[in-house]
């Protein structure tokens, strides 16, 4: 199991607040719902978990996603981010 947390996705924040992709895959302020969308238009079992917060942001609920993946996060990291691209155009 994969944790993806918004903020890893998001082009506005810097590596340090927490984006882990390089910011030409990154997407602008990517949501929960967007990130589930692509997950599955990818066909990615995944739970949606809207309670938690982000351990850097403790203080607002931004919630994650469990994904089912045998490949490297950051391999998942760029599907999604992609895949949240495409349906954005």
């Amino acid at each position: 199991m994969i944790t993806i947390w918004p903020q890893y996705l998001n082009k506005n924040l810097s590596l340090k607040e927490g984006r882990k992709i390089a910011k030409e895959y990154a997407v602008k302020d990517p949501s929960l719902n967007d990130i589930e969308r692509a997950l599955k238009r990818l066909g990615l079992t995944h739970s949606v978990q809207k309670e938690f917060s982000y351990p850097g942001k403790w203080y607002e609920k931004s919630g994650r996603i469990l994904v089912e993946w045998e490949g490297t996060k950051l391999e998942l990291l760029r599907e999604v981010s992609l895949e949240i691209k495409n349906m954005r155009n």
